[in-house]
């Protein structure tokens, strides 16, 4: 029994002997590394249903690659609200915080998002009109440094042939933007210039804040028989103050965006803005598992979807031909 006692005590002494050494030197543990969760930092230039499109398809295209936020993924959101200070702080946060890569939803947040991440931190476009245009990257094919994306490419041709189509006695085009919207100014101008070649007379109106919107769309209402509004961030905002100054003047108005077209367009054949988040979400997943930005090709989506409004058009006294019907049901989408 005795010996029993002292074989008992000997091995517990050894044991906590042990247990001490393991306690008091560090590289003598047994560790499981826990493997880092990536943060994206997502900045999006202010609330309006085409950019809320693009952020929730981004979400799926991380998820579609692997990556749900809340498990696997830190999402840092910030919306900016149209401020510009907001956009150039939000986007310092993301730096500071060491975000292991951002997404800019808009070119101004894109601008800001590119000039504090440098040349380091990637830089994920979402839907970005005109990036080479807006100083962003060299060229679509080989984007350098730490930027890549997507880009909504607006239909601008078929636009103006759908103008023509519904509004065939339109002899004066408005075309409005946000002179602080790169890609706004970029569209409407393009526009203007396809105007020009097919011998449409047009005017450009601008706006530099959607205070404006009112007082502009009055003096467009009066001028002119059919109203642009191309993919632009400012005039996406306003629409509704937009529309109801044209439907009082009988103006339609030919959008760019199938969410302006919801918002009381009359038609529009638009490139789908959550397809677009969706492909910029994969493309973001994808530099996380290692593709370098620099020579990863910007994603190009041009083509465009038919987006009708019936209760719009009944209001204008405009009928709808029946293959613009039959392609909006097809492959698009009707609003009643």
């Amino acid at each position: 029994m005795l010996k029993r006692m002292i074989a008992f005590i000997s091995a517990l002494v050894i044991f906590l002997g042990v247990a001490f050494v393991m306690t008091s030197n560090p590289s003598s543990k047994t560790t499981t590394s826990s493997k880092k969760v990536p943060t994206i930092g997502i900045l999006q230039l202010q609330t309006h249903p085409a950019l809320d499109a693009i952020h929730r398809g981004i979400i799926a295209g991380l998820k579609a690659e692997g990556y749900t936020p809340g498990k696997n993924i830190k999402i840092d959101y910030q919306n900016a609200q149209g401020d510009q200070s907001n956009l150039k702080t939000m986007s310092q946060k993301f730096i500071n915080e060491n975000a292991d890569e951002t997404i800019a939803i808009a070119t101004p947040a894109a601008q800001a998002l590119a000039n504090a991440a440098g040349k380091t931190t990637p830089v994920i476009l979402a839907g970005i009109t005109d990036p080479v245009g807006g100083g962003l990257i060299k060229s679509n094919q080989h984007p350098g440094a730490n930027i890549t994306g997507t880009s909504g490419e607006s239909p601008l041709k078929s636009h103006l042939d759908l103008l023509r189509k519904l509004v065939p006695k339109a002899k004066k085009i408005g075309i409005i933007y946000t002179t602080s919207d790169h890609g706004g100014e970029y569209n409407a101008k393009k526009f203007a210039k396809i105007c020009k070649q097919e011998g449409i007379a047009y005017k450009l109106y601008t706006i530099s804040s959607t205070n404006d919107m009112q007082q502009v769309a009055e003096t467009m209402a009066s001028q002119v028989d059919a109203v642009y509004a191309p993919q632009d961030n400012g005039v996406a905002s306003a629409m509704k103050t937009l529309i109801s100054v044209t439907n009082k003047a009988k103006v339609p108005v030919i959008p760019a965006v199938d969410t302006m077209v919801k918002d009381g367009g009359l038609a529009t054949l638009s490139v789908n803005q959550y397809k677009l988040g969706k492909l910029s979400g994969e493309m973001a997943a994808k530099v996380l598992k290692g593709k370098s930005p620099s020579n990863y090709a910007i994603k190009l989506i041009t083509k465009g979807e038919m987006t009708i409004n019936l209760s719009e058009a009944k209001k204008l006294g405009i009928t709808f031909p029946a293959s613009v019907i039959k392609e909006a049901k097809q492959k698009g989408e009707i609003y009643k």
